[in-house]
């Protein structure tokens, strides 16, 4: 089989698909990317736009100038496989920044599997969540439009893959019986629990199992992932429970959303209002809020594995790994009651659900796993049970998408079940429930 994959950020979602087939002789694997990998087995082919889209294009459209831009290079590297004898049997495709635009004009013989990460919505999903945030008509206008190159992709794609049910609901009715559910999944032989691990501190103190540790990551800190609602309920639980430590991990980029008003970074905001007293020096429970920054993959592992209880906050978005990683390395969940966790976490019996804009229930949450060794242990087990039954990456996951792509090629009717033990949704969406 020949296998073209497209991500802009190779390897993207496709590093242990493209792992497997380069590995195999009997395929030809080519990758189509703006970022550089050495990738063993798989013919390169690099783009770059050849320009920004315009300032004078209009606001609702500008988006997509940028995804016809992307599309356009895209093409323009197929066509230079194509002249060295590549064309592929089936095309992996992630549509989000326009790359998969017109490969199926290029290669209109070439089976095409999307991979369909998120459709945007003006109700019942990320917009209009926050209450601070209304929706407006000039939203619901530019949400609107922003879904273009999405539904063009949609169109003429063959089958689609998203990683949650949640996800998949978020695609149109008519585009819904075309894509399965398949997470991209966890490595949970690696990440997995370590009675021994530590970590140690910026001032070289180290922290292990026996010590009271709370832990938070996201890719940066910002309010999609609940960075204020967690900074809050940190300051709270710091004045709790004087022997507490919280660490942690993340960038002070903006990946969705906006950056506070003002200026800065959402970490020096939260920092301002949750850290420092009247005259604006540092509480002195402070000191045991440790902000770790981005860790190498190792370090990030051994803060979740010396975690007594992991907070993990999203708006209703795209599900981050490090929940599920947090799962596999025996983390107790104190998570969001928002759809794509409580896709995953039952209340009670494998993490613990709590209200994304409240910061004393969520405090009041955590104190409920760090007060009882037995319920922790438990939770524990439970959320590890999860993980490996429902997303282990080799026993699981990987499988099933490799079952995909060759039901895709084949034109067979793929089976899309979700995985075993899935919750059923529930429609939570603040203002709606």
């Amino acid at each position: 089989m020949r296998i073209l994959f497209v991500h802009q950020n190779t390897p993207g979602q496709y590093k242990h698909l493209v792992r497997h087939f380069a590995a195999d002789p009997a395929h030809q694997v080519a990758f189509i990317g703006k970022t550089r990998r050495e990738l063993p087995g798989v013919r390169m082919a690099l783009y770059r736009p050849t320009r920004e889209p315009g300032e004078a294009t209009h606001p609702y459209i500008r988006m997509f100038e940028g995804q016809v831009l992307h599309g356009q290079g895209a093409v323009r590297a197929g066509l230079a496989l194509q002249k060295a004898g590549f064309t592929p049997d089936v095309i992996c495709a992630h549509p989000g920044w326009g790359e998969a635009l017109f490969l199926k004009d290029l290669f209109p013989a070439a089976r095409l599997l999307l991979y369909c990460e998120f459709f945007y919505r003006a109700d019942g999903s990320d917009v209009g969540f926050d209450p601070e945030r209304p929706v407006t008509l000039e939203t619901r206008c530019r949400i609107r439009t922003k879904n273009t190159a999405l539904l063009t992709g949609l169109d003429a794609m063959d089958w689609g893959v998203s990683p949650t049910e949640w996800q998949r609901r978020q695609h149109p009715d008519a585009f819904r019986p075309r894509i399965s559910v398949i997470h991209d999944g966890v490595d949970t032989a690696h990440c997995r629990p370590d009675p021994a691990a530590t970590v140690t501190l910026p001032d070289g103190r180290s922290l292990s199992r026996e010590d009271e540790v709370v832990t938070y990551v996201a890719r940066n800190l910002e309010p999609y992932r609940g960075f204020p609602t967690f900074m809050r309920a940190a300051a709270e639980l710091l004045l709790r429970r004087p022997r507490l430590h919280i660490l942690v991990v993340g960038g002070d980029e903006v990946s969705y959303g906006a950056p506070p008003e003002g200026g800065g970074t959402w970490r020096e905001a939260m920092w301002r209002e949750t850290m420092l007293d009247a005259a604006g020096a540092p509480r002195q429970e402070a000191a045991r809020l440790h902000v770790l920054g981005k860790l190498p993959y190792e370090d990030y592992l051994s803060v979740l594995r010396v975690s007594r209880a992991h907070i993990y906050l999203t708006f209703p978005f795209v599900l981050s790994w490090s929940m599920l990683e947090a799962m596999a390395c025996g983390a107790v969940i104190v998570g969001s009651d928002t759809p794509p966790v409580a896709e995953v976490i039952e209340d009670g019996v494998n993490g613990l659900l709590t209200d994304f804009f409240d910061p004393m229930a969520l405090a009041d949450r955590v104190e409920t796993a760090l007060d009882d060794p037995d319920l922790r242990a438990t939770l524990s087990a439970a959320a590890r049970r999860t993980a490996v039954e429902r997303y282990d990456l080799a026993t699981v996951c990987l499988p099933a998408q490799i079952r995909l792509l060759e039901d895709v090629q084949a034109a067979r009717p793929p089976v899309h079940d979700l995985p075993p033990g899935s919750r059923p949704l529930r429609t939570l969406h603040r203002g709606t429930e």
